[in-house]
């Protein structure tokens, strides 16, 4: 009998790399979406019309219990939070709902109803913040920066607790950034390789950019959501760092992008003070290792294959748009 699995967040990048690779491995998959945003199901293309749409407030904790009990799902994917981390300052409040209040009820809901359902909860690097040493592994202290962070940090432990008290599998991956082709223009990466094909087709001119030495560790979300999937299939829940371990700059991801058009992208890029962070993290990188020795996982994708397929993407799509 095929398992089933229920998302919240299901609209989202990894929402869509999650739900694939479900499908792919036989899954019945059903995701919450508040009714207000029934449509945005269509962002999943393809795969859309294999998903169970649960038109439902996240905020809704009777209603969330209902559909636990109804889908009595085998694994739980809470993946529910802003999409852009900047934008947590606007709604702190709001924030801290989404993220914390989702993964509250939904644990609630699981203890409940009873069910022996897995529970995997979207940590984030971002919780490590103001870091001392580098890199991060999961004994590395929290620190966060932002409310999007505390608000992690809150959901981490709500988890926690209730995995040591109510002896539920859940557990959480603390994932470092993932990127694809699916990323909103509003995040760097996405703002660079479009605007890469963009010039490249003579639909752009120029690319202002934020501080140019900023770092991260870059990774693919489709190999991501593979550590996830591994975590609920572990003999024992816990949680993960899931990173590459390696730091490129904002620098070596432009030259990257415009390499993929034959462009020097020193012609075409303009540091602009406006888009510098104020809690900009110069040292959040990855330490793996535990997910590489307990899960088998490793990221397949290395940064320039990453940023090769992001920048092809957006080739397609601008050209089909031009044509």
């Amino acid at each position: 009998m095929a398992k089933t699995a229920l998302i919240a967040g299901i609209t989202g990048q990894d929402g869509y790399y999650l739900s694939r690779l479900l499908l792919e491995k036989g899954y019945q998959v059903a995701g919450l979406i508040p009714p207000q945003r029934c449509k945005s199901i269509e962002k999943l293309g393809e795969i859309a019309e294999r998903i169970k749409v649960c038109n439902i407030e996240l905020t809704d904790a009777p209603g969330l219990l209902s559909v636990v009990e109804q889908l009595q799902p085998d694994e739980i994917y809470n993946l529910a939070a802003p999409s852009f981390v900047p934008d947590s300052w606007n709604d702190p409040l709001g924030t801290l709902d989404l993220v914390t209040g989702t993964a509250t009820r939904l644990l609630a809901g699981v203890r409940q109803v009873g069910i022996p359902a897995r529970f995997y909860q979207a940590s984030s690097s971002e919780m490590f913040g103001e870091v001392n040493c580098s890199p991060q592994d999961e004994n590395t202290p929290f620190r966060p920066k932002n409310p999007y962070a505390a608000a992690k940090v809150h959901a981490h432990w709500t988890m926690v607790h209730h995995r040591q008290r109510y002896n539920l599998f859940a557990c959480s991956g603390i994932l470092f950034n993932h990127e694809s082709p699916r990323r909103p223009p509003s995040f760097v990466t996405r703002k660079v390789t479009l605007a890469a094909a963009s010039i490249k087709l003579g639909l752009g001119e120029r690319l202002e950019i934020g501080n140019l030495d900023a770092k991260r560790d870059w990774g693919y979300a489709g190999d991501y959501v593979e550590a996830m999937w591994r975590m609920l299939q572990a003999e024992n829940p816990e949680d993960y760092v899931i990173g590459t371990g390696h730091l490129h700059t904002v620098r070596e991801l432009v030259a990257a992008a415009f390499s993929c058009v034959d462009l020097d992208w020193e012609k075409y890029v303009t540091v602009n003070p406006r888009f510098f962070r104020p809690d900009e993290h110069f040292q959040l990188m990855a330490n793996p290792v535990k997910a590489k020795q307990n899960l088998g996982w490793e990221p397949q994708v290395s940064f320039e294959m990453l940023i090769e397929k992001m920048v092809f993407k957006d080739l397609e799509r601008l050209q089909r748009e031009k044509d």
